[in-house]
């Protein structure tokens, strides 16, 4: 169970976009980098194809390794992430818990 999940806000702490929020848009290479929606943009020069005829150059979101961002909580604070296993109907559930503030995580 990763600690960074899709659609959850972050918010970068290294890099040129540091102290930005986003939302996460996908996970990349086996949940070790991430995309963050509107961040880390680069531009891209992209070849004529039948798909863009035109070509040119594009604006892209590019990955960004997941040590360098950390999850904004419910409260809106940052926080570091931590599992809750509880016993229900006898299943055991994981939950993801913020440290900060000790609620739960979508």
């Amino acid at each position: 169970m990763a600690r960074i999940r899709r659609d959850d806000s972050v918010m970068i702490i290294a890099g040129k976009d540091k102290g930005k929020v986003g939302r996460v848009m996908k996970l990349v290479d086996g949940g070790k980098k991430i995309l963050v929606e509107k961040l880390n943009i680069a531009r891209r020069h992209i070849k004529r194809t039948q798909q863009n005829p035109q070509g040119g150059i594009v604006d892209k979101e590019m990955p960004l390794d997941i040590s360098n961002v950390a999850l904004v909580g419910p409260s809106g604070k940052t926080t570091r992430v931590r599992f809750k296993v509880e016993t229900v109907g006898g299943n055991s559930v994981k939950t993801r818990v913020a440290v900060k503030t000790n609620e739960t995580i979508g």
